[in-house]
């Protein structure tokens, strides 16, 4: 398997950057499914997400991580996945 991954990924580095992104697109939705919405949507969505937070933070309301624990956590997924 390994052979035809790299054969592959060999092949894809090769198109051009659009044809790149466009692949990487198809790869992703492949495995996360089709967005739901319009971009639009999904930004406006994201705006509002974003203003939710903001407003937390400011409020004293959020529960917020400190980076080190962050990244030692991420570090630990890392290496529990053989990473």
């Amino acid at each position: 398997m390994a052979t035809n991954l790299e054969q592959i990924e060999a092949l894809a580095l090769a198109l051009p950057l659009k044809e790149r992104g466009e692949l990487a697109h198809r790869l992703i939705v492949s495995l996360d499914g089709e967005a739901e919405g319009t971009p639009e949507e999904i930004a406006k969505a994201w705006d509002e997400e974003i203003a939710r937070r903001v407003a937390e933070i400011d409020a004293g309301t959020a529960v917020l991580i400190p980076e080190e624990e962050v990244f030692a956590e991420i570090d630990d997924m890392l290496r529990k996945a053989g990473k």
